[in-house]
């Protein structure tokens, strides 16, 4: 341990800094980069070296790169919508990932811990795993980006000759977080009563404290060129999830959503989009959400990386209820 160097990308965000902070805790030795220094407060405080870089410039991921044996490529765009998604997430996301492993082969680095995600996976056979192949879905630059950038991190990492480990998350949750990610953010929404309505849309909670420590694991045991699935094996509805906080907290009188028709959710999700973009804000709901996730269960076979990494996730209720507590006791909107 004594010759690594581990960096983290994207080190200020949800996973980045909680990774960072198990890495620190383990006795490594950490380099935290991101885009603007001006937001490296709280790594400062970790003690870690904090340096400057960003995806799309290489020379800035030369530069941190230098001297680096362990590279945990977390930082990416997370945006279920844009005004301009072709170039602010597909783009950032393939382009960077390119950018990211060149760098990584001109300054010498050995071995990288790519952060990919569940939407990289096949849907259509559930529970979904790594040997089903890609998510086929092309309705969403988001999910785009996810499918071929996670396919371009393993021919680069062969290409160059890197020892090359993904790992895919579900929807990441709980403490510590500086701000709030999409699903954090969907966590405080049901604290606040703003899930008026069922969906009929599933989610895959997952402590992100888990994720940092199968990340890490896969970087310590993980294969060369394979990816592993980081989630729980069974979805949670919105109505599920509302009806932990409603129970976890009965003085907030959290109503639970009503079941609307989808053919309404779909005329409201396209009253939505059409008013951001006068708004210039995140419609609460689209219609290619819709078409993605409705009726959809999102279960995985995390059998590999139980098996590999020895990864044990908190249970999603659990993980829920901690993050329902972190954000409503801790969590100062900031």
């Amino acid at each position: 341990m004594n010759n690594e160097l581990s960096l983290v990308t994207g080190a200020n965000g949800h996973l980045g800094y909680n990774l960072t902070r198990l890495l620190l805790s383990k006795g490594h030795t950490v380099r935290a980069t991101l885009r603007n220094l001006k937001n490296a407060e709280a790594l400062n405080q970790l003690g870690c070296e904090v340096q400057h870089a960003d995806l799309m410039d290489k020379a800035s991921l030369v530069k941190a790169f230098e001297g680096i044996t362990h590279l945990y490529a977390v930082g990416a765009t997370f945006e279920m919508w844009s005004k301009s998604p072709q170039k602010e997430v597909y783009e950032n996301n393939v382009t960077g990932t390119r950018n990211l492993f060149e760098a990584a082969a001109e300054a010498g680095v050995e071995n990288i811990l790519y952060i990919s995600s569940i939407a990289a996976l096949n849907h259509s056979i559930l529970p979904a795993q790594e040997k089903n192949g890609y998510n086929d879905d092309r309705n969403s630059w988001y999910y785009k980006s996810k499918n071929d950038s996670d396919q371009l991190a393993l021919s680069l990492g062969k290409e160059f000759g890197i020892r090359t480990v993904l790992v895919l998350p579900s929807a990441m949750i709980g403490s510590v977080a500086h701000r709030l990610n999409y699903s954090n953010r969907l966590v405080w929404q049901i604290l606040q009563g703003d899930v008026p309505v069922e969906t009929n849309i599933s989610l895959n909670w997952i402590d992100v404290k888990d994720v940092a420590l199968g990340s890490y694991n896969a970087m310590q045991k993980g294969r060369d060129g394979e990816r592993y699935t980081l989630a729980n094996e069974k979805h949670t509805t919105v109505k599920e999830s509302v009806q932990i906080a409603a129970n976890l907290y009965p003085e907030l009188k959290l109503s639970t959503p009503k079941k609307v028709p989808k053919f309404l959710l779909y005329m409201v999700a396209g009253g939505m989009e059409f008013m951001s973009k006068i708004t210039g804000k995140e419609p609460l709901l689209q219609r290619h959400y819709l078409d993605m996730f409705y009726g959809l269960k999102l279960d995985y076979d995390v059998s590999k990386a139980r098996n590999e990494l020895g990864f044990e996730p908190t249970p999603a209720k659990e993980a829920l209820e901690n993050a329902f507590r972190y954000l409503k006791e801790e969590w100062d909107g900031r």
